[in-house]
C-alpha cells in the first residue's frame, strides 16, 4: 500500500486489500473513500469486505464508485461532501489512486486556485491538470 498525501486531511493510494485496514487505521485514518467500483478487476476484494474491516477497527467507511472514464461535476461534489461530513484524515482509493486524486481536485476546484491543485496532485504523483480543464477549471 503505498499511501500519498494530498493534504493533511486527504491522501490518496492504490486498491487496498481487508489486510491493509489495521496499517490505515496506525496511520491515523478515520475516514475512508472507496472510488472502484466492485467487481472491476479480478484482484480486487468487495467494498463490502473492505468496509467491515475499516468498521471493526472504527474507520468510517463510504463506497462512492466511479467508472473509469465516466466521472462528472456531481461525483466530485458528492466526494467534497463527503470530505466535509466525514472524520478526518480520509484515504481515499482506486485502482490507481488517480480517480481519487481527480476527485479531490475537482472536488476543490471552487475553493482553490487550480494552479495550486494542480501542484498539490502533482507532488503526489498525479497529473490532473487534463480534468481540471475538461471540466472548466482553467490554470
Amino acid at each position: 500500500m503505498e499511501i500519498k498525501q494530498l493534504t493533511s486531511a486527504v491522501s490518496v493510494t492504490p486498491q487496498i486489500m481487508p489486510a491493509d485496514l489495521q496499517a490505515v487505521h496506525d496511520a491515523g485514518f478515520r475516514s475512508l473513500i472507496c472510488n472502484r467500483p466492485d467487481g472491476e478487476g479480478a484482484d480486487q476484494p468487495d467494498f463490502a469486505d473492505v468496509a467491515a474491516a475499516a468498521r471493526a477497527l472504527g474507520i468510517m467507511a463510504v463506497y462512492q464508485p466511479i467508472v473509469s472514464g465516466r466521472m462528472s461535476e456531481s461525483d466530485a461534489t458528492a466526494f467534497g461532501k463527503s470530505l466535509e461530513e466525514l472524520p478526518g484524515p480520509t484515504l481515499a482509493y482506486c485502482r490507481s489512486g488517480t480517480r481519487s486524486a481527480t476527485l479531490w481536485s475537482l472536488a476543490m476546484a471552487p475553493r482553490m486556485p487550480a494552479a495550486e491543485i494542480a501542484k498539490t496532485a502533482a507532488a503526489a504523483g498525479y497529473d490532473v491538470t487534463g480534468a481540471l480543464a475538461a471540466f472548466g477549471h482553467s490554470q
